[in-house]
């Protein structure tokens, strides 16, 4: 099965309240919650990365979460799973490269176990005081899609990697993604609307789609140099065309528009469904 098939899975089991952005909104506690993990030898290779690189980018890619839910970031938690050749050297470096990713936010704790290889999961908590949080289900006719940034330079980055260099801006983008605060934090704080935010984790084209879908709508985007690379970590955002004089240094790279028979179109390709995006699939295809 495909992640979305199984994330349907336990929408069915458990009820999809809190299911369906990368943060939980518990608003009676003025916080969103998010859970990442990293798998040796699904999410990264040892040999491709240093203990601070991983470290980095374990705790980036849970505040980028909370920064898409346009809250701030405020404290982690890192469960370690670790085989036995792993030395306190590397856990040092490990969380050295943690702390700076934190984006202000604070370690308070989490778990050490052992296993076969280096397991990694991180819980994240963003507090909402003062913002305005988004949700993929939020866009609607008429919002204009923003960005900021360069995509494709991450995919770039690992498909160097697969290739034996060693350094590169494109590797750094890949294993060092600098995440952009100052771009959440302009949306949450000063937005009045309900408005779409996701960051680009999976890619910009998959970003756009789940918007669409979730919202009920369509997005037409431009087709744009690396919208289909993976882990670059911006953020875009859907949101009304009024709120753009708040915003500088901004791309409009698409509109939203009432719901036709495609939910995503890209330059003249319309996508109707989300198998043909040809996205990476961490479950291997359609094998089962």
């Amino acid at each position: 099965m495909k992640e979305l098939d199984l994330i349907n899975v336990i929408k069915n089991q458990i009820g999809d309240e809190y299911i369906g952005d990368d943060c939980a909104y518990l608003k009676e506690l003025g916080i969103v919650v998010s859970q990442d993990s990293l798998v040796e030898d699904v999410h990264f290779k040892r040999k491709w990365c240093t203990p601070y690189q991983l470290g980095y980018k374990s705790v980036a890619v849970n505040i980028s979460d909370v920064l898409a839910s346009g809250a701030k970031p405020a404290y982690i938690t890192i469960a370690l799973s670790l085989p036995s050749d792993i030395t306190g050297d590397f856990v040092k470096e490990f969380y050295s490269g943690a702390e700076k990713a934190l984006h202000g936010a604070k370690i308070i704790g989490g778990d050490i176990t052992g296993a076969d290889k280096i397991y990694i999961s991180i819980t994240a908590i963003g507090v909402t005081k003062d913002r305005k949080i988004s949700s993929r289900s939020a866009a609607k006719a008429g919002y204009k899609v923003i960005s900021r940034g360069s995509f494709g330079l991450s995919s770039k980055g690992l498909e160097e990697l697969k290739l034996g260099v060693k350094d590169s801006e494109f590797i750094r983008a890949h294993l060092e993604p600098q995440l952009d605060e100052q771009f959440s934090r302009d949306i949450s704080e000063h937005i009045q609307e309900d408005y779409a935010m996701m960051d680009t984790s999976d890619g910009l084209a998959d970003a756009l789609f789940k918007i669409a879908e979730s919202s009920g709508v369509s997005i037409i985007a431009k087709d744009i140099e690396g919208i289909f690379g993976a882990e670059d970590y911006n953020l875009v955002a859907a949101v009304p065309a009024d709120f753009l004089q708040e915003l500088a240094g901004c791309e409009i790279i698409g509109e939203v528009i009432p719901k036709q028979d495609y939910i995503l179109k890209i330059g003249e390709k319309e996508y109707k469904n989300y198998d043909e995006l040809n996205l990476y699939n961490h479950f291997g295809g359609d094998d089962e």
